[in-house]
């Protein structure tokens, strides 16, 4: 079954009307003819698909963001690489589910892959701490990065979290410090680094992969320096005005492409990318192949002045773009 966020619910209602319409007839056993009236209704929720899709506020963006049906880090990896091999460990503590990383093949090019894992059930989930990474994941990442240096192999980075994990071990073993390390990493690197943000970039936690050379995102990805909530409890002490904090964030792809921050926004089908997961990973593989051609055209030295440039320069056009 279709999961249905809380704006689709009148969508819902019709879709489920013309689904009950055909169910009907195929349990009958006398012939109905129910194709026109269900076909109404499908248009009619066609319609609505259209107008909900084409007046989302930032914070229908952050839930959709979120869908849990929307392609995660491993259905990129499935769809659009070969050869995958997993990478676990940071050579030190443990290894961090949160994170998934490994050696690849992009349309025949060893890439080194570093992404964020949310999971698809409760299980996985679980497993994974939703996509929020502990130190020992971004501490994996530096590891990898510095291989793929080694190898001179481009780096391609899956951002979806909702921010790395708060919690109390991840403190002691030094978070913010694996998450500074882990962004100083990405500027250094000499060879080129792609990220795409998939779902949801939230926090430094997002930024620790997501200081590339180029950053990708989807149609209705977000990106913030905070989730809304986090910031409406702390700004207002009231958690149910993330909406306003979602419009004061400016954390949209598209807002984000005006303020300089986000260098491709990747379509997606109507209704997102959970409407067709197929459609949606091919199309981030067209814009991976675009980018990995006019990065792989740039010598080391260039790449890091080019990316060093490119975040310094940051917030030149003002709240004002």
């Amino acid at each position: 079954m279709a999961n249905y966020l809380e704006f689709e619910k009148p969508l819902a209602e019709i879709e489920a009307k013309a689904n009950e319409l055909r169910a009907m007839a195929r349990a009958s056993e006398e012939e109905m003819d129910v194709e026109t009236e269900a076909a109404a209704l499908d248009q009619k929720a066609s319609d609505m698909l259209k107008t909900l899709y084409s007046e989302l506020t930032p914070w229908r963006k952050c839930q959709v963001a979120r869908h849990p049906d929307r392609p995660h880090c491993i259905d990129y990896i499935d769809a659009l690489f070969t050869e995958f091999t997993l990478l676990a460990g940071d050579r030190n503590f443990a290894d961090d589910h949160a994170v998934v990383g490994g050696l690849a093949r992009f349309d025949g090019q060893p890439v080194m892959i570093i992404g964020h894992e949310k999971g698809n059930d409760t299980k996985s989930r679980i497993e994974r701490n939703f996509g929020m990474a502990r130190p020992e994941g971004y501490r994996k990442a530096i590891r990898l990065m510095e291989m793929a240096e080694k190898f001179g192999i481009p780096v391609i980075a899956l951002v979806d979290t909702q921010g790395a994990y708060p919690g109390k071990g991840a403190e002691e073993r030094g978070q913010s410090e694996a998450i500074a390390r882990s962004t100083e990493k990405c500027l250094q690197i000499k060879v080129p680094l792609i990220s795409v943000i998939i779902g949801e970039g939230g926090s430094g936690g997002a930024v620790a992969f997501a200081t590339g050379d180029k950053i990708l995102m989807l149609e209705h990805s977000v990106y913030s320096v905070i989730s809304p909530e986090g910031c409406a409890s702390i700004l207002w002490k009231d958690a149910g005005k993330m909406r306003d904090a979602a419009e004061a964030l400016r954390l949209t792809a598209q807002d984000l492409e005006k303020l300089g921050v986000a260098d491709v926004v990747i379509p997606e089908p109507l209704g997102g990318a959970q409407r067709d997961r197929t459609g949606t990973m091919e199309s981030v593989g067209r814009a991976i192949a675009e980018q990995l051609k006019a990065l792989g055209k740039k010598k080391p030295a260039t790449l890091v002045k080019d990316r060093r440039k490119k975040y310094l320069e940051l917030g030149d056009k003002g709240l004002a773009a």
